[in-house]
């Protein structure tokens, strides 16, 4: 970058100006700084306002959270999705109150060791909650520090962060989480992915990629693999009652979650004659199609509607039950799963 002293005083100036109103923004503690960080990976601002202030309202401390039901926690999670982050945080939780006595560590090493920190939320937190000197570098970050060097590294690569990080060292020795926020917003509010507005940026005359026109060469990233597919059959069975059938996961993808019960479609017929045999009955195929993206899979799910013709409790199993329609908010279902109840009803 064109190396400039009043690039950080222009950059926290237009900050203090710009940021968007934000509750994790008007508070110090630690503890609901860490639960904003964590919800917003992977997740827009606009989605976690509403999550953060009930997940605040019901759990207020870091011990509240600690001594939480897991079940209780995954169902206010529900719907922001990538359920591991909860889990992880819960975990984290516990931890800070067996350990270090519910003080959540202001020590980087310490804090960066409790369960699913990683590098960008510990700089995030322990810059904007303790002013310590560590850069974040995120995907809003990558942007715009690549587009103000013209930097030509890929930002897929770990080797990259850890560049990122260095060459923003200089930066973060003081008010480090002021810097750490106006550069996320900076990308969030201006240095966009596909539409920049470059003429409205505080520091374009920073900006080598601005001066060469190749703001929209960066940054630099290989593409990911392709995602797998899979093809799924979803049963939404009532009994006699209108109660519905649902099952628990036990596989690493949303494990302890709910759902109608789940089928490869090239597999169905067979697993339906295996688990139900003739007590069920198709009462309309493709009711229902929806495709829904994780990070390394999609699943393109069909919808049949099907009815018991005999005995329910048959079909009850150890992570099977029947549930009237007003106990499912008792339950953490995927988003997914939510969508099709609603289309249900």
């Amino acid at each position: 970058m064109y190396f400039e002293d009043t690039f950080k005083e222009d950059l926290v100036a237009w900050f203090k100006v710009n940021q968007r109103s934000m509750p994790w923004r008007e508070t110090s503690n630690p503890y609901y700084i860490w639960v904003s960080e964590v919800m917003l990976q992977q997740t827009q601002v606009d989605t976690v306002r509403s999550y953060y202030e009930r997940f605040i309202k019901h759990f207020p401390t870091i011990e509240a959270l600690a001594y939480a039901d897991e079940a209780h926690v995954l169902k206010l999670w529900e719907g922001l999705g990538y359920y591991s982050r909860a889990r992880n945080f819960h975990a984290a939780a516990q931890e800070v109150v067996t350990r270090y006595n519910g003080e959540i560590p202001p020590n980087p090493e310490q804090f960066a060791a409790l369960k699913g920190v990683g590098p960008y939320t510990q700089a995030a937190v322990m810059s904007i909650a303790f002013d310590l000197p560590l850069a974040t570098v995120d995907g809003n970050v990558f942007r715009v520090w690549s587009r103000l060097n013209d930097d030509i590294q890929d930002t897929a690569l770990q080797k990259t962060r850890k560049a990122y990080e260095h060459a923003l060292e200089p930066y973060v020795q003081q008010h480090s989480g002021t810097f750490n926020q106006a550069m996320m917003e900076l990308g969030a509010l201006v240095c966009t992915p596909k539409a920049p507005m470059c003429l409205l940026c505080p520091v374009q005359h920073h900006c080598e990629s601005f001066d060469k026109g190749t703001v929209y060469e960066r940054p630099i990233k290989t593409k990911k693999l392709k995602k797998k597919q899979y093809k799924l059959i979803v049963l939404y069975i009532e009994n006699q009652n209108g109660d519905i059938l649902i099952e628990q996961r036990k596989t690493k993808l949303l494990n302890g979650m709910w759902q109608f019960p789940v089928y490869e479609e090239d597999i169905v017929d067979r697993k339906l004659e295996e688990e139900f045999g003739d007590a069920i009955t198709i009462v309309e195929k493709d009711i229902y199609q929806l495709k829904h993206q994780f990070t390394h899979i999609t699943w393109n799910m069909t919808v049949h509607h099907a009815k018991i013709i005999s005995d329910s409790d048959k079909m009850l199993t150890e992570t099977r039950r029947w549930i009237t329609p007003e106990d499912k908010r008792l339950y953490t279902f995927p988003v997914p799963m939510t969508k099709i109840y609603e289309v249900m009803q």
